[in-house]
């Protein structure tokens, strides 16, 4: 049995972050002593290592908590539905990168009107751009 100190040291998560995940409910209710002390299982330091590698390939805490459910006993899910899950989550990340580069290529042209002088910052290219209709 683990404190939440001790399990925040393990897995390198923030104390704070775990109150917030077990508030979310991604985090199960830990036991209690009966001192009124909480004790985190095995089974809960699995969980949110499996949280934390989730939320470092950019899951959402709606989509950590579908693949959760994934793994629920009796959930009868296959491994369809877990590369359907991860699909959808790569096809979003290629929407964001095609978004991204096309906001790079907007800000490279647009700082390319700048000079990057002395004059004055309100008369600066980028400035005047940003504040254009077009």
């Amino acid at each position: 049995m683990l404190t939440r100190g001790r399990l925040a040291t393990r897995t390198g998560c923030n104390i704070e972050t775990i109150r917030y995940y077990e508030k979310i409910g991604l985090m199960p209710a830990p036991a209690r002593t009966a001192s009124g002390y909480r004790t985190y299982s095995d089974e809960h330091l699995r969980r949110l290592n499996f949280i934390q590698r989730a939320r470092a390939l950019g899951f959402s805490g709606e989509q950590i908590r579908g693949l959760l459910e994934l793994t629920e006993a009796g959930a009868n899910k296959t491994r369809a539905d877990v590369k359907a899950l991860t699909q959808a989550h790569i096809d979003e990340i290629s929407l964001k990168i095609k978004d991204l580069q096309r906001i790079r290529k907007r800000l490279s042209q647009i700082s390319s009107f700048c000079d990057g002088s002395s004059q004055s910052a309100s008369t600066c290219p980028i400035l005047e751009s940003l504040f254009d209709d077009a």
